[in-house]
């Protein structure tokens, strides 16, 4: 495959759902499913989760769980949904892997829990009808698509009034460096942004990529980050940032944010 053959929306999806799939393969720490002990206390009343990499979502972000609708957003891997399902929600997981969903189909078997797995595409929720549900969970996903306006809309739409979508992505500067040269600890200003695998790196550069079959990335604005969601008619009412030890930028600065953003 090269990078000509992913020239529309559905095929660089179609991509990625595949790669994600590689990434159970591999044993990507964000395929990994959530243990019995975890679940047993989220049973309990004690749990958390993350939409970013280190930090725990503040609790006060969450109304009662307890047959609350809820829906996770690209969200597969049998991380957040298991847990949320044991703490008593009614969950939906939605996500592009097959294998990724296969997760939380595994801990909803080995865990006895009711969990609804569907899979597409994030931009597309043509599956639920409008105000399906109560709380959406989007953990750091969305620079697997090329335009995140559409994810905005449509979790606006599926949401209830009064519901919230909590939602974590990339800091977009992380984008702006030469990512070969990040690994050696060197930032170095390369890419203008918004930034997209395809058309920001040279066609050897992008060719490695997908010869390893690497999710395809693309590093969003703030503007349409932030105020995307606002322009899908959100009001933000929740922000912090996050990052991830170990990376050259996160020495300097937060790279990862988190959102609550309340459908009124």
């Amino acid at each position: 495959m090269n990078a000509r053959s992913l020239a529309t929306t559905s095929e660089i999806g179609a991509y990625n759902s595949r790669a994600w799939d590689k990434a159970v393969e591999r044993q990507s720490e964000w395929t990994l499913p959530v243990t019995p002990e975890v679940i047993a206390a989220a049973r309990r009343g004690k749990w958390q989760i993350v939409l970013t990499p280190t930090k725990a979502v503040p609790r006060r972000w969450f109304p009662k769980l307890a047959g609350l609708d809820l829906l996770c957003l690209a969200s597969g891997g049998g991380q957040q949904g298991p847990i949320l399902a044991a703490a008593g929600a009614n969950v939906t997981v939605f996500d592009n892997s097959p294998q990724q969903l296969a997760q939380d189909r595994l801990v909803a078997i080995r865990e006895t829990l009711a969990i609804k797995l569907v899979q597409g595409d994030m931009a597309n929720l043509t599956a639920f009808a409008d105000a399906s549900f109560d709380l959406i969970i989007h953990p750091c996903s969305n620079l697997f698509v090329p335009d995140v306006q559409p994810v905005w809309r449509e979790a606006f739409r599926v949401l209830r009034s009064g519901g919230s979508l909590m939602s974590g992505f990339y800091n977009p500067a992380s984008f702006i460096f030469d990512q070969s040269l990040a690994d050696e600890g060197i930032l170095q200003v390369r890419h203008k942004l918004p930034y997209s695998d395809l058309t920001s790196l040279s066609a050897a550069e992008r060719q490695l990529y997908i010869d390893d079959e690497q999710p395809l990335e693309f590093g969003h604005t703030l503007e349409d980050q932030i105020g995307g969601q606002i322009a899908a008619g959100f009001v933000i009412t929740g922000f912090y940032e996050d990052n991830w030890p170990g990376t050259a930028l996160a020495e300097f600065m937060a790279t990862f944010m988190a959102t609550r953003a309340t459908k009124l």
